[in-house]
C-alpha cells in the first residue's frame, strides 16, 4: 500500500516535469523553479546527451559543484526538453505499472484474509 501511494505521488511529479519542460501552463524552464536559485544548471539531458556541443562558463557568483560543468548553451540533435519528457513519460509506464501490481498484490492478500476468516 506504502508503495502505491509512492507511485502515485511520482506519477505526479512526473506529469509537472513533463508539463514543466514542454512549458505548458504558463511554466517556463527559464524560470528557477526546479534550482531554488541554488545553482545555473538547467537540465542533466542537456549536459549529458550525447551529440550536444556545451559552451561552458565560469561562475558569476556561485561556483559549480566539483565535477560539474555550467552550460551556458548546447546545441543538440535532439531536444533536451523533449529527452525531460520521454524520461518522464517512461518513468509514469513503469510507476503505474507497479501501481497495477500493487493493486493485485494487495486484492490477494485481502482475499486470502477473507478466506481464512470464513473457516
Amino acid at each position: 500500500v506504502v508503495y502505491m501511494v509512492w507511485a502515485a505521488i511520482w506519477v505526479t511529479w512526473n506529469i509537472f516535469i513533463i508539463c514543466f519542460y514542454l512549458e505548458v501552463g504558463g511554466l517556463s524552464q527559464d524560470s528557477e523553479l526546479l534550482t531554488f536559485s541554488l545553482s545555473q544548471h538547467r537540465s542533466w539531458w542537456r549536459e549529458h546527451w550525447p551529440g550536444c556541443l556545451h559552451e561552458e562558463v565560469p561562475a558569476a557568483g556561485l561556483g559549480a559543484p566539483h565535477g560539474q560543468a555550467l552550460v551556458s548553451g548546447a546545441i543538440c540533435a535532439l531536444e533536451p526538453s523533449s529527452v525531460e519528457a520521454l524520461h518522464s513519460s517512461l518513468q509514469i509506464l513503469i510507476a503505474l505499472l507497479g501501481f497495477v501490481c500493487g493493486c493485485y498484490v494487495v486484492s490477494v492478500f485481502t482475499e486470502e484474509e477473507d478466506s481464512c476468516l470464513r473457516k
